[in-house]
């Protein structure tokens, strides 16, 4: 799947955005990738994920034990890549603003996880998660995401493979332009 076939993907369920938005993040952006959108016809979350899948290199995709997503954005491609590649798929959650297993999810030591994300900003919210299964016992071989806004500049600790690179500017809130700031801010991430 090439970059525009992507990006159509986005734009026929309407789910890139333009405005003031606040990314998970907590900096600024005038576009947003709203992937819940993409990702709520299954046909269409079926072709995100094989193209994702495909982007792989062999030899991770055989070491892969299970697939691992941040809770919210990263459940449905998550679901998605479990089915794609036939491996369970888990979720992480944050009930005190870290990432855990709950719901009786649980890594045996030494498994081999993939991470699964929808976007990948600063690369925060990957490397927390990381963290996290790190802590459960697993080891994250890789991740991909959907897309990547970081530019290439996300450094996860982890070879990273996303279905679409973005250089889509994001601002510090001292640095938000004068054309953005005049915009009322939208918050549509899952994090308060």
């Amino acid at each position: 799947m090439t970059d525009e076939e992507v990006l159509q993907e986005f734009r026929a369920s309407q789910a890139l955005l333009e405005g003031h938005f606040l990314l998970s993040s907590g900096r600024h952006s005038a576009q947003y990738l709203q992937c819940a959108r993409v990702l709520m016809n299954p046909e269409r979350a079926d072709r995100l994920a094989r193209a994702l899948a495909q982007k792989l290199p062999r030899e991770i995709r055989s070491e892969i034990d299970v697939v691992v997503s941040p809770a919210m954005g990263g459940i449905i491609i998550g679901q998605e890549m479990g089915r794609v590649l036939n491996k369970d798929a888990i979720f992480l959650e944050r009930p005190t603003g870290t990432f855990e297993l709950r719901r009786g999810f649980a890594l045996e030591p030494g498994t081999k996880v993939l991470m699964v994300e929808d976007v990948v900003t600063t690369g925060l919210s990957s490397r927390e998660a990381i963290e996290a299964v790190g802590r459960e016992g697993g080891e994250v071989i890789a991740e991909v995401s959907l897309v990547d806004r970081s530019a290439g500049e996300a450094d996860l600790g982890v070879p990273f493979f996303p279905l679409i690179a973005l250089s889509v500017p994001s601002y510090a809130d001292s640095e938000v332009p004068a054309d953005l700031a005049a915009i009322p801010i939208t918050k549509p991430g899952s994090r308060k």
